[in-house]
């Protein structure tokens, strides 16, 4: 979802992985059918289900299966203990502060006035100007218009996947608990070098009105179950351009995740986690890793 490639790619990896709570999609399928898994021990039941972290408010992603197993969950993991902006607001305002901002190299000494007239262009979408950017770094900027862009397209962090879920095991009076810190996501960005940085700040620009077409289509992959398809779209893709993302992004971030399912299986009872897709398909997935380890994990179908 960084440094590298197109918007169109960059918005997909938002999409699928899940950074800071933010990712895109885009048109409702005929047919939803999103792929989940079960995995199973003699007292415990635990349901991953691959999401998507922005919806469009009338795409539809609910099935009865998936309805049964939300309903027979106990507990709820999400990639952040919150997916609600308002709720985060408080808290990501100073890792903003401290990992998104920087006075003292502005975007204009890196880069040219023509890039600066595209970025200004591209920052109304945020309703803003490259001047206001111009403190921003360059990932903070990125992030700023890609996500005003799909926003402004008609995509809601609202009607996310993950931010339904909360609220449906809200009303069951469950809190979710997070798989990650919002400070462990935005790091992923600040531990970027500046010219990567800059490499996916001028992608962004330079292809941010053109996402749309590719983001319907994975969300038809996604919504269908399509599981081939988003991997050679977003798995394999990532994985043959930026190696070091890749590993970034999805590899360690699973096998993290896989360490902490492996001790709720040591308990009992039955546990929904909602991940972005991206970590349960392909070669290097939670799926993948949970097999290595002889933990079976069955497509619900």
């Amino acid at each position: 979802m960084i440094l590298l490639a197109t918007f169109g790619r960059l918005a997909r990896r938002a999409a699928l992985v899940g950074i800071a709570a933010i990712g895109l999609m885009g048109a409702a399928p005929a047919v939803a059918q999103p792929a989940f898994w079960a995995v199973k021990d003699a007292d415990s039941t635990i349901y991953l289900l691959g999401t998507v972290h922005l919806l469009k408010p009338d795409t539809q992603w609910r099935t009865p299966k998936l309805d049964a197993a939300i309903a027979d969950s106990k507990e709820l993991w999400l990639e952040l203990a919150s997916t609600n902006p308002e709720k985060m607001a408080g808290e990501m305002m100073p890792l903003i502060t401290r990992y998104g901002l920087s006075p003292t190299r502005r975007l204009s000494a890196d880069l040219t006035p023509e890039e600066m007239k595209t970025l200004d262009e591209a920052a109304k979408l945020a309703g803003m100007n490259s001047s206001q950017l111009d403190i921003f770094r360059p990932w903070f900027a990125a992030l700023t218009i890609s996500t005003s862009a799909m926003t402004h397209a008609g995509y809601d962090p609202l009607s996310g996947v993950d931010s339904k879920i909360e609220s449906i095991f809200g009303e069951k009076e469950i809190t979710p608990k997070g798989l990650e810190t919002a400070e462990q996501q935005i790091r992923v960005f600040a531990g970027m070098s500046r010219e990567a940085e800059l490499d996916y700040l001028r992608q962004t620009i330079k292809d941010y009105r053109e996402s749309s077409v590719q983001l319907d289509q994975m969300v038809t992959y996604w919504s269908t179950g399509n599981i081939a398809e988003l991997e050679k779209m977003f798995v394999t893709e990532m994985k043959d351009e930026d190696e070091s993302l890749y590993a970034a992004l999805l590899t360690n971030r699973n096998a993290n995740w896989v360490v902490d399912i492996e001790k709720m299986l040591a308990g009992s009872g039955t546990t929904f986690i909602a991940v972005g897709a991206g970590h349960l398909i392909g070669p290097d997935s939670v799926i993948a890793m949970l097999d290595a380890k002889g933990i079976k994990a069955e497509r619900v179908q």
